[in-house]
């Protein structure tokens, strides 16, 4: 009987919502050239699989070392997510932009006060971590303590690991990418060459290409 984090990444791949490209790789905002691409944004699209991604965020949620007043989604990824799980634990929901408005309030948070309040946060997918940690930021800003952020899913990049650790932010995922190159395996989507490949990328994706010749 597979776990409910085994259940996710199998379902996460059967939808598209994590593609494998080795053969033409994506280039990520960073500057990163991928085999694997991730868009949790179709989740919603398919309400079996966002039902069991819901019960392992609130399964996360709610055995958390430190507990939380308000949740906050990082827009737009991480904002389905969040608003649902707050209305499931009867939270406060509120999303932070990545960027201040230019007209109104320019707010960054929007919804309510966010001020000494033990602020939890949403978060579609992990990279290099630096939208989801500006989101940390600008909850702080407006007076927030921010301690945990929950994740779908992480590439787990040394980078983001680092970075997560010196904004003093715990990372949580619901799933991780071992787990999904596994059932990818199990699918027949993966042969053992290309869980290879991937595993490469994982553990140096800046230097990836340039092994590959893909520069």
């Amino acid at each position: 009987m597979k776990t409910l984090s085994e259940e996710i990444a199998s379902a996460l791949v059967q939808i598209g919502a994590v593609t494998f490209k080795p053969e033409a790789p994506v280039r990520f905002k960073s500057g990163i050239l991928s085999p694997v691409y991730v868009d949790n944004r179709i989740i919603p699209y398919h309400p079996a699989v966002w039902d069991k991604v819901m019960t392992q965020f609130t399964h996360v949620a709610m055995h958390l070392c430190k507990p939380f007043d308000v949740v906050a989604g990082i827009a737009t990824g991480g904002i389905p997510h969040s608003a649902t799980l707050a209305y499931t634990l009867k939270k406060p929901s509120v999303y932070v932009r990545k960027e201040e408005k230019e007209h109104g309030l320019k707010n960054r948070v929007e919804g309510g006060d966010v001020r000494s309040k033990h602020v939890l946060l949403i978060e579609d997918m992990i990279t290099t971590g630096g939208s989801s940690l500006s989101g940390v930021s600008a909850l702080r800003d407006n007076g927030a303590i921010v301690d945990d952020c929950i994740a779908i899913v992480s590439y787990n990049f040394p980078e983001a690991t680092i970075a997560f650790d010196e904004a003093k932010v715990t990372l949580h995922t619901l799933t991780t990418f071992p787990i999904i190159l596994n059932e990818a395996r199990e699918l027949g989507i993966l042969s053992e060459k290309m869980v290879a490949l991937v595993l490469d990328w994982l553990s140096d994706p800046h230097g990836w290409a340039g092994r590959h010749n893909l520069l």
